[in-house]
């Protein structure tokens, strides 16, 4: 489902004649990352239960890219309690991003949404890295203990491409599936509007969007 979504919304900015490259990927340079940025993934990687020293990603997929802002489209396994943590760090509290008062919000409204995918053993135990990093994940559903390796690592994840897009210059924008738009005389949910849009939804949409580029 996700992928439907984010086809129609970028069929929708295709209309509305958007510039944008899509399925952008951005490499990260080890240098760009001072002991400062080392120092807040080593408190994330802490806070979330790692062990030992805290993996770097090499590089991160993005979904679109519009000049030197990148765009992520996060689906509902991103908004957790793992995630929520990680938005605690110092990290976002000196460096700030539009969207982590909002995520915080919906990590703690929404995690019964991403249980819905997240339950699923591939998500909920992840790679077999995050057993590595992590420890063994607790059974499906049971928080005590270890709890969603998996979980744990795609929040880790999230913290480390919020950081690093920063770092090499980029502004990053978070789309959630939860965010409101007012259409009709009242507010829906976009995951829902963007499902099977009609005409005046798709013009509501790419004006929604093109606000965040302001």
């Amino acid at each position: 489902m996700q992928q439907v979504l984010l086809s129609n919304l970028l069929s929708i900015l295709k209309e509305g004649e958007v510039d944008f490259d899509d399925r952008f990927q951005l490499e990260f340079n080890p240098s760009f990352l001072d002991s400062k940025g080392q120092a807040w993934l080593h408190e994330i990687y802490d806070d979330l239960g790692g062990k030992g020293k805290h993996p770097l990603l090499e590089k991160a997929n993005f979904d679109m890219k519009i000049n030197r802002v990148l765009f992520l489209f996060d689906s509902p396994i991103h908004f957790n309690r793992y995630r929520l943590i990680s938005l605690r760090s110092d990290f976002y509290s000196e460096m700030s991003f539009p969207f982590s008062e909002a995520y915080k919000r919906l990590c703690r409204t929404y995690e019964k949404e991403c249980q819905k995918a997240g339950l699923q053993e591939r998500i909920w135990n992840g790679p077999p890295v995050a057993g590595t990093w992590f420890g063994q994940a607790s059974e499906p559903g049971d928080y005590s203990g270890v709890g969603a390796s998996g979980w744990k690592l795609t929040a880790f994840n999230d913290a480390q491409i919020d950081l690093q897009s920063r770092i090499h210059g980029y502004k990053l924008i978070r789309i959630a599936p939860y965010e409101t738009i007012m259409t009709g005389g009242s507010l829906k949910r976009l995951d829902q509007m963007l499902v099977n849009p009609n005409e005046d939804q798709r013009k509501v949409i790419c004006n929604w969007f093109l606000r965040k580029l302001e």
